[in-house]
């Protein structure tokens, strides 16, 4: 058959992406455990696609630390590093402090409105013991301030790091700490709304470097 000539080429960087993206949630949820062999046949059937965005994506995964890559033998996850975990933990709380450090003199009231709904959509989960809603308004609340900030390699190496310590809290903990959050949650809408460049921004990296990992209670 004659190939078409004008129809719409498929972005390869949205199914690398989408990919990765996958992968990563399916072994912060712990869906895969730590120790497990993930095949590339088998990755590419479950997610209908060839293998070449699957070893793409495990390289990926391999730079964030996710999983550990043996060149012509082996993908497995990797176990939980509690040095690994610190120092991620403490490189997201330095990149939510200097996004909210350039983000609150730009935010809109829609914005810090958009704050507070996540933040109360983080307090029904807690007082539901249901974390992994307490992670996505989480996310939500404290991604206002990164899109605002419009850092691209910020919000990259927030892409890279955060699931190592998304992975922790889930494997480790029934719950997050939640009401201390929620108080420094509410601290920082605060702050944002009366232009406290430096309180907000001390907030927001308190909120994250306070995370406990593994043996910190």
């Amino acid at each position: 058959m004659p190939i078409p000539q004008n129809a719409p080429s498929i972005d390869r960087r949205l199914l690398r992406d989408d990919v990765y993206h996958r992968l990563r949630d399916a072994i912060v949820d712990g869906t895969f455990a730590p120790g497990e062999q993930l095949r590339d046949a088998d990755l590419a059937t479950w997610l209908g696609v060839s293998r070449t965005p699957i070893r793409e994506a495990l390289l990926r995964l391999s730079e964030a630390g996710l999983v550990v890559a043996q060149p012509g033998r082996s993908t497995t996850v990797s176990s939980l590093d509690l040095r690994e975990i610190r120092e991620a933990r403490d490189v997201v709380a330095a990149m939510h402090e200097l996004a909210v450090r350039d983000a609150v003199e730009s935010l809109t009231q829609d914005d810090l409105e958009a704050m507070r709904a996540a933040n109360d959509r983080f307090r029904v989960a807690i007082e539901q013991n249901d974390i992994e809603a307490a992670l996505r308004a989480d996310d939500e609340l404290h991604g206002i301030p990164v899109t605002v900030a419009a850092n691209r390699a910020l919000a990259a190496v927030l892409d890279q790091f955060t699931p190592v310590v998304r992975r922790a809290e889930r494997l480790r903990f029934s719950s997050l700490g939640g009401r201390a959050s929620l108080a420094r949650h509410d601290d920082l809408i605060r702050l944002c709304a009366a232009g406290d460049v430096d309180r907000a921004a001390a907030v927001a990296f308190d909120t994250w470097r306070t995370l406990p990992t593994l043996e910190e209670e």
